[in-house]
């Protein structure tokens, strides 16, 4: 005989990481409806079965219900499950980590959402404090030896925002040469259609940044992937 199981409330969360005034930022709103009305929170919603073919298409969804985001890198983190973490009873949520870069976020966010220091959270709903340090771990891991940090980027940058970009990601402030050996980049003057990495992923453009001093050149990333010999 068939037995009836009482079945869980399914759900996605995103965890929106972004860099902002040097560090890397967490993009938070506050609840409007209950449980926990008015406490800070991340994005996210209920799995519908009638459209929905995957958790990743629930997530891309519910952002673009939301916010109107259709974020560039988006990868699945992690499930948490059980029956204490929703005051309403048993429940699952598939976490999501998503990379943005802080003008993007700012612009389809509306002012929704406020941004905080991934390392000094406030007090937060559900277990939502544990997801984004789960997040913040994958993608400091791996940064340390690929191409992710690029998609806080914008589609075309100078190398030095590149470094800047991994510097705020780890906290750690290095030479210019100290950068480049790490992730096996050669001279900047790679021409353009040409890679600027050992690993054949950085590309140089025939656009520049201008400035005061010399216009530096701009690349783009080919794809995410592995650098031959990075290591931070």
């Amino acid at each position: 005989m068939d037995r009836e199981y009482p079945t869980p409330a399914v759900s996605v969360d995103i965890v929106l990481l972004t860099l902002e005034e040097g560090g890397l930022k967490v993009a938070l709103h506050r609840r409007e409806d209950d449980p926990y009305r008015g406490q800070l929170a991340l994005p996210g919603g209920y799995v519908h079965v009638d459209v929905d073919v995957s958790a990743e298409a629930t997530a891309f969804r519910v952002l673009k219900q939301k916010t109107g985001l259709a974020p560039r890198y988006l990868e699945q983190l992690c499930t948490f499950a059980g029956p204490d973490r929703d005051p309403r009873g048993w429940s699952v949520t598939i976490s999501h980590v998503a990379l943005i870069p802080l003008g993007e976020l700012k612009e389809v966010g509306g002012g929704v959402f406020q941004f905080y220091d991934v390392d000094q959270l406030p007090e937060l709903a559900f277990d939502h404090a544990k997801q984004i340090s789960e997040a913040v771990q994958r993608v400091r891991n791996k940064a340390s030896y690929s191409t992710l940090p690029c998609w806080l980027l914008p589609e075309l940058f100078t190398l030095t925002q590149l470094q800047r970009t991994y510097e705020q990601i780890f906290g750690e402030t290095v030479s210019r040469g100290t950068f480049r050996s790490r992730l096996g980049i050669k001279v900047a003057d790679a021409k353009p259609g040409e890679s600027a990495d050992e690993a054949d992923i950085l590309i140089s453009t025939d656009q520049f940044q201008g400035g005061n001093q010399r216009p530096a050149r701009l690349f783009r990333v080919n794809h995410l992937c592995l650098f031959k010999r990075a290591y931070w």
